[in-house]
Parts: structure tokens; C-alpha cells; sequence
């Protein structure tokens, strides 16, 4: 089943229209809190037994309903609680909440002053709405909230965080573990979120009505490849041609190249500058070569002709020479009708110089200075709202898109999150791979695989070299591990 992702927008909308069919408010809050109490109540006997003093933080909105409703239901499990909160808001649902709270005899403190230790801090400061900088007072309350020990829940989102972009606002919770209330929000997934959204579980307290509208869908990471048949050979599985290859920059179309045959191609051929030649080939002498100052039109062409996918782009530079490389090849590609095209690195710098659209075979890999690049505009604009610029990117290019970082964002037809990879995968080299492993499976499988699933791919076989570890992980270790996800990935 897809596991659909919202704008907060949507989840406000949706919240409404279930109160205009006269469903209670504040009953929702209550079930809300009542469902994570369980949840946390399970939680702790299985992974967390040391909690018996819980501390939850109130601000003054119904996010701090949540969390007044939520200190009753744990106390009623037998945990001590104690709320510290921010002076209450004119909510009504928040006024009950907190005389319910008073009711049960909670100790409520004004302030946010730690006097003791507790062993598990819940967030329950602000909720989704949240979309401006927090001030000095706030930024210093949840820089408080991240410096206490113990286990750090969130209600709904980690506070601070802003719930469409993933980014801090300019500083946010960081938590172990996110109840994300009725539905996902893109903000958990992509940005910075991973440092701040631990694991994730929906609070799933409402139906899903016709008018909600999903914005993404996180990418499965249950992968089903076709099985090979018994009598293929080289040719079955696809020839890739990996172009790049300055007269400095060698590396980039190796680590490319062997990605794609890990990947299962074929075969595999680089053109680029002839003083890399010996190297690639004492590494990997199943890649075939060619040169790239050395190919006359007809040969150019006679080789995209019998080739099935192209990367480029990877090591091409961005002199003079590199231009005119870019100029010639790109002609081509473009035109060639029957290629899977992977436009990658310089490429994607060059392509920034054209006006032209592309087609659902070509697939663009920038990282968020390479999309700066392309729509004339500065990195922090493009992390400042990545889900905008990704759709950016396709309406200006056209195209099938990658916005490489953590919880990279994938445009086919929809739009998908991947979930999967680690912050040992930043680390040169890793975009090369990506490329590599997008030309060999597109090659081999055009039809039945998907962009998104390629990106999965990547990201797991990344998370499978980290098992050791994720500090001095290098891409050019990569080749394990993705061909021990393309023959694992059947789940």
C-alpha cells in the first residue's frame, strides 16, 4: 500500500471539513492523545522500561491540548507527570484540555524551568501551522528541551520544524520518535528532517475523505526486479555508454561505468580523455573504451546508435573543451529517439545554458547547487522549499528528476520521497554511482522500472555499506553493495 504524504495546508482542510459534519474538536483531540498514550504506553514496556517520570512541554495552541490530554491518559497508566507550559492561548479546546488536566490534579508548572530529571521529554510546543522564525525566547526553550536526558517524543512534529520544507525554523525539537497526527507531512521526510523527526508513526484518527490530496508518496523500498531468463546473454541486458572524463577527471566515469555493470548490465563502455584508459583498465578490464578527442561524427553517432542508455555529464568539466564536448554529445543524445538518457553533473551545468525540453527518457540527478544552477536562482532558495523546486525544474526542462540530499525527492509522473540512505553517503562520488545505476537499469528494464525504485536502490545499497559504519564510507566501495541490492531486493 502507498504511504501517501500531505501538505499541512491539506491536513488543515481536511481537519475542517470533518468539524463541519458536527464531529467534535476537542473529542479529536482527546482520541489523538488517548491513541499516542497507547502507543507510548507499548513503548516503553517493550524498549523503554526505565520511564516512570515523564515532563511534557505545553505551548499555547492545540498542540499543547494534545499534550494536557496526553499527560492525564499516561498518568492514568501510572507514570508521574508533569507539564511545563507557556501561558494558554484563547482556544476553547485548550481551555478544557487544561481544566481537565487541573481536574486530575496534574503539577502544571509556568515556566519551562528544569528543577529535576526526567526520563522521557514530550514536545507538544507548536504544531504544523508553524511557518516563521521562532524568537530568541522560543529558540532558547527548545534549545532547553534538546539539552535534557532521556528519551525525546514529539506530538504531530517535531517543533520548529517546518512541516512542508524539512527545514528549522531555525531551530527545532530533535526527537527520537514523531506521532504525526492523521496523516504524514512532507516536512518529516526531506530537508533536514532526518536529524530532527527520529522513527515516524502516524496517529491515524480520522477517514480519509474524496477532497484530500496527496502532495508525495514515499518511495517502497520493497523493489521487485524481473527475473533474467535462462538463455540471455551480454546483449539482453543492455549496453551503457558512460561520456565524461576531463583530461583531470578520470574518476567520475569509472565509478559510473562500474555501477552500471554492478547493477547488472551487459555491457559497458566509457568515452572519455585516453590518459584514463590504463587506469580504467587495470581496475575494470570489462569496460570497453573509447576516446573521447578522438571520434569523428560518423563514430560518434554509429555508437549511440548501438548503445541503449547514456550517462553524461560525469567529470566533463566546465572549461572551453568541456563545452564543446557538451554541445557535440548532447545534439545527439537528444535526438536519438530509442536512448535512456541520464544527464548528471557538468551536464546538468550546461544544460542551464539551453532553452529546450526534454523527454520522459531523459533523467536529471542535480544536487541542490546544480539546481541553482539551473533555475537561476541561489541554494538556500532551493532548500528553502525543495517540493517547489523539483516541480520547477520539470516544468522549465521536462524530464524525469532527482533532488539529490537526505530524503532526496523524485519527479516521474508523481512525485516521490526516498526514506532510505544515511549521512555517510555524503561523500564525492556517490552522484556518479546513482547515474551509473540509473543508465544500467533503464537499459535493462525500461518499461518496468521506475526512477523512484532506482533511487531506493541506491539509497539501500548505501545503507548496506554503512553497517559498519557510516564515518570514511566511499563511493568507490559501492559496487558490493549494489549488486547485493539488485539480487536482494525482491523482499
Amino acid at each position: 500500500m502507498r504511504q501517501q504524504v500531505y501538505h499541512s495546508h491539506e491536513i488543515q482542510a481536511w481537519e475542517q471539513r470533518w468539524f463541519a459534519q458536527q464531529n467534535s474538536s476537542f473529542g479529536l483531540m482527546q482520541q489523538v492523545a488517548w491513541s499516542i498514550a497507547q502507543r507510548l504506553d507499548l513503548l516503553f514496556q517493550s524498549s523503554h522500561s526505565q520511564i516512570k517520570k515523564i515532563a511534557i512541554w505545553c505551548g499555547s495552541g492545540n498542540n499543547a491540548g494534545d499534550g494536557y490530554c496526553l499527560a492525564v491518559y499516561l498518568q492514568q497508566y501510572g507514570y508521574q507527570v508533569e507539564i511545563f507550559a507557556a501561558e494558554a492561548g484563547q482556544s476553547q479546546d485548550l481551555r478544557s484540555a487544561i481544566l481537565i488536566a487541573q481536574q486530575h490534579q496534574l503539577m502544571i508548572h509556568q515556566n519551562f524551568m528544569m528543577t529535576q530529571s526526567f526520563d522521557c521529554h514530550i514536545d507538544a510546543l507548536f504544531g504544523i501551522g508553524l511557518n516563521r522564525n521562532l524568537d530568541n525566547n522560543w529558540q532558547n526553550i527548545i534549545q532547553s528541551f534538546n539539552a535534557q536526558t532521556g528519551l525525546k517524543i514529539a506530538v504531530d512534529i517535531p517543533s520548529g520544524l517546518n512541516a512542508n520544507t524539512g527545514q528549522p525554523l531555525a531551530i527545532a525539537i530533535k526527537a527520537d520518535y514523531t506521532f504525526t497526527v492523521l496523516g504524514l507531512k512532507a516536512g518529516l521526510f526531506t530537508g533536514q528532517a532526518k536529524e530532527y523527526s527520529g522513527q515516524i508513526e502516524v496517529i491515524s484518527a480520522i477517514p480519509i475523505d474524496s477532497e484530500l490530496k496527496p502532495i508525495a508518496q514515499l518511495s517502497p523500498t520493497q523493489i521487485k526486479l524481473p527475473q533474467r531468463q535462462a538463455f540471455g546473454h551480454k546483449g539482453s541486458y543492455g549496453h551503457v555508454l558512460v561520456v565524461g572524463g576531463h583530461a583531470d577527471m578520470g574518476g567520475a566515469v569509472m565509478m559510473a561505468a562500474e555501477s552500471a555493470f554492478s547493477a547488472g548490465a551487459g555491457k559497458v563502455t566509457i568515452v572519455c580523455d585516453v590518459k584514463h584508459h590504463t587506469a580504467i583498465l587495470t581496475r575494470s578490464p570489462n569496460i570497453m573504451l573509447r576516446d573521447i578527442n578522438n571520434l569523428i561524427d560518423d563514430e560518434l553517432q554509429n555508437l549511440i546508435d548501438h548503445v541503449d542508455a547514456v550517462s553524461f555529464g560525469m567529470g566533463l568539466g566546465r572549461d572551453e573543451w568541456a563545452k564543446q564536448q557538451f554541445s557535440k554529445w548532447f545534439v545527439k543524445i537528444h535526438q536519438a529517439v530509442h536512448l535512456q538518457v541520464v544527464l548528471d553533473a557538468d551536464a546538468l551545468w550546461f544544460l542551464a545554458e539551453q532553452s529546450i525540453k526534454l523527454n520522459q527518457r531523459t533523467y536529471l540527478t542535480p544536487h541542490p547547487g546544480e539546481a541553482a544552477k539551473l533555475l537561476n536562482c541561489s541554494v538556500a532558495e532551493i532548500e528553502a522549499d525543495r517540493i517547489a523546486a523539483i516541480h520547477k525544474l520539470q516544468k522549465k526542462y521536462a524530464g524525469q528528476w532527482v533532488l539529490k540530499g537526505a530524503g532526496s525527492l523524485i519527479l516521474e509522473d508523481d512525485l516521490w520521497i526516498c526514506t532510505a540512505g544515511n549521512a555517510g553517503m555524503g561523500t564525492g562520488g556517490m552522484g556518479d554511482v546513482l547515474a551509473g545505476m540509473i543508465a544500467s537499469l533503464k537499459a535493462q528494464f525500461p518499461e518496468h522500472i521506475h526512477l523512484h525504485e532506482i533511487v531506493i536502490l541506491h539509497a539501500l545499497a548505501g545503507d548496506y555499506l554503512a553497517i559498519q559504519g557510516q564515518r570514511g564510507l566511499q563511493a568507490h566501495h559501492m559496487n558490493e553493495a549494489v549488486y547485493y541490492v539488485v539480487n536482494h531486493c525482491h523482499g
